[in-house]
């Protein structure tokens, strides 16, 4: 989808300018990766997942980071992903601890694959 560029980080608050008319939605996920790219100033492997919070105008929107932001610049590239964030629900999760990203962190690998679902909907 859209690609943007890091304008302003503040703890956990990052603003991200996108080209014009190709603003994420709000509660998209907005992801920030350094994996694999060749950056000397980088000390850090970043792989960050933000949610888009305010529409800012200007063609910034503002984005709180669900993980911490040690190591983001100024400058660098944020990508929307073009949907909500989205974890795996039902069976596959009973007795799992995840994070809020849907990553498992209890230790006992990865999840199988089953039905996701946006972290921001209706109750059932």
């Amino acid at each position: 989808m859209a690609q943007g560029i890091i304008r302003e980080i503040i703890g956990p608050v990052v603003d991200v300018e996108f080209p014009a008319g190709e603003l994420p939605d709000i509660y998209n996920a907005v992801t920030v990766t350094s994996l694999g790219q060749q950056d000397e100033d980088s000390l850090f492997n970043i792989n960050i997942t933000m949610e888009a919070m305010q529409h800012l105008g200007n063609n910034s929107v503002r984005c709180v980071a669900l993980s911490s932001t040690d190591g983001l610049r100024r400058g660098m590239l944020a990508n929307d992903t073009g949907s909500p964030i989205k974890i795996t629900v039902g069976r596959p999760t009973l007795g799992r601890m995840l994070n809020v990203i849907g990553e498992p962190i209890d230790g006992l690998g990865d999840l199988p694959a089953g039905e996701k679902l946006p972290i921001h909907r209706p109750a059932p």
